[in-house]
């Protein structure tokens, strides 16, 4: 019998995308990461209902306390990003080096299964020509993850499963009051799993990062009013920058030496290019000459078309085909061929 260790935050994708690979005849085995305490889908109360969901299934469960790890890649590194002005992104580092890395191991060295799966909206297939693995958006592009799963590596892609990448996220839940899941009406998670711990990302990182008040100034050096720390900051915001002026004003930059947020209007916020570094080449193999592609830089953003040209350092330069709103160091830029991801990486200072 086929045997795959199915990652369980408690929530209704994971859920169902067990309850599917056990009706489908695997045997299945849960798994749940114990990431932090208190609230919130990957903690205690995710916990709970990921234990109460393998008893209904009747599989094993096993949990496996990854707090330290979680503290080291995800607190350390958002803590560390947000002091030096930058705005991390938290899940695509979690997921390469907190969850499906470890649970592939903890699967293979553990209990001597050889495939893992997660309730991710994305699907992989194969190409027989490269012999590679390509990751591909989900078919319900609302719900598509795949931005997210950029930095993980062909090992990982080649023992991994995504039951729902072919399905929409209403079907998943029909599916959970059909297979009489008690996850089936669980609300979806909105935030952060650290945000729904804290209340908010400032009162996380208020937790750490001691205020340290500065100056808020224009491209041109004049201070327009003072900010309380620019860990309070990222690149485009509007709301809560505290300046009354004749035209709204944006951040455009911090400068963490100077201890400045930088401010300006919707044009000075514009990008025609960014540099790209630790890229990973998901479907295809790293190129020796330049590609258009579609550049997705946000979760929510639009993909827009860009041009990737190579550089050493295991970095490329983005080129867009017109300038861009809010390019925000830190995050990550994600490019692909249509459905298909070719590979991403973290936004350098601009």
């Amino acid at each position: 019998m086929n045997k795959v260790v199915v990652g369980l935050s408690g929530g209704v994708d994971s859920s169902v995308a067990a309850a599917t690979l056990h009706r489908q005849g695997y045997e299945v085995v849960g798994l749940t990461l114990w990431l932090m305490k208190g609230k919130g889908q990957c903690c205690s109360e995710g916990m709970v209902d990921a234990a109460r969901l393998c008893e209904e299934l009747e599989i094993p469960h096993h949990i496996v306390d990854s707090r330290d790890v979680f503290e080291k890649y995800i607190v350390d590194y958002l803590v560390s990003g947000y002091g030096a002005g930058i705005t991390p992104l938290p899940c695509s580092q979690c997921n390469k080096a907190v969850k499906f890395g470890p649970m592939l191991r903890y699967a293979q060295d553990e209990l001597g299964i050889g495939r893992i799966a997660t309730g991710h909206y994305a699907r992989i297939t194969h190409d027989p020509m490269t012999e590679r693995y390509q990751l591909r958006r989900a078919v319900d592009l609302s719900k598509d993850q795949s931005y997210f799963l950029y930095d993980l590596n062909q090992e990982v892609l080649a023992h991994t499963v995504f039951p729902l990448g072919n399905q929409t996220k209403t079907e998943t839940r029909q599916m959970a009051a059909e297979f009489g899941l008690h996850t089936a009406d669980k609300p979806e998670s909105q935030d952060l799993c650290l945000i729904e711990a804290h209340g908010s990302m400032k009162s996380f990182l208020d937790k750490y990062l001691a205020p340290q008040p500065g100056d808020i100034v224009d491209q041109s050096g004049k201070v327009l009013g003072r900010h309380d720390g620019i860990h309070h900051y990222t690149i485009g915001q509007r709301k809560g920058i505290g300046i009354a002026a004749a035209q709204p004003l944006y951040v455009i930059g911090i400068d963490a030496g100077r201890n400045q947020v930088i401010v300006g209007d919707r044009t000075e916020a514009q990008n025609p290019d960014c540099t790209v570094q630790q890229v990973n080449w998901v479907s295809i193999a790293q190129p020796t000459a330049p590609i258009h592609a579609e550049v997705q830089i946000r979760y929510r953003s639009t993909a827009v078309g860009a041009t990737i040209i190579p550089l050493e350092n295991n970095r490329v330069k983005v080129v867009f085909d017109e300038p861009q709103f809010s390019v925000t160091p830190g995050q990550a830029a994600v490019w692909y061929d249509g459905e298909v991801l070719l590979g991403g990486g973290i936004i350098e200072n601009l």
